[in-house]
């Protein structure tokens, strides 16, 4: 197999929709082991546009080039309560990719 599965998790802000569900929300990825590059991703957001809406801010981007490109792209285009902890979860998924390939 060419690639790997890793998640990146943060706590929720109170008063959203998936706090009912989740605790902390969780973004996941499918990621190329030679290059780095996300194949895939998801996320716990409540609404299947959300999900799909930063499944296509993070899909194609390498975590060999670090994630300034997509937490800027999460920080201009999520402007929902979860963003801080998009951006948070995504710092845990890159730091979880660098202790397995760097």
């Amino acid at each position: 197999m060419n690639t790997i599965f890793i998640a990146g998790h943060a706590k929720l802000p109170s008063g959203m929709a998936a706090t009912n569900v989740f605790e902390t929300l969780t973004i996941t990825a499918e990621i190329d082991k030679k290059y780095g590059v996300i194949v895939d991703a998801s996320c716990t957001l409540a609404t299947e546009h959300g999900r799909d809406y930063i499944t296509m801010l993070l899909k194609g981007h390498s975590l060999r080039d670090g994630i300034d490109k997509p937490q800027e792209l999460l920080r201009k285009g999520y402007l929902g309560k979860a963003n801080n902890a998009l951006i948070a979860a995504l710092k845990d998924l890159h730091k979880q990719y660098e202790v397995h390939f760097q």
